[in-house]
């Protein structure tokens, strides 16, 4: 027989789904932070090599 009352673990997912993909989010965009950083650094180094070649 169905279940009477609320649905089961409907708002546990719920907040579980939102948490994990506030986790996952948070991840990418230090991961990007971290490209841009690192890009930023290399193109830095890059010119001052250029800088002391000429």
């Amino acid at each position: 027989m169905a279940k009477t009352g609320r649905e089961k673990n409907t708002k546990n997912k719920a907040k579980h789904s939102r948490l994990m993909e506030k986790k996952q989010n948070k991840k990418k965009e230090e991961e990007a932070n971290r490209k841009a950083r690192l890009k930023a650094i290399i193109q830095k180094a890059n010119a001052e090599k250029e800088n002391g070649q000429a």
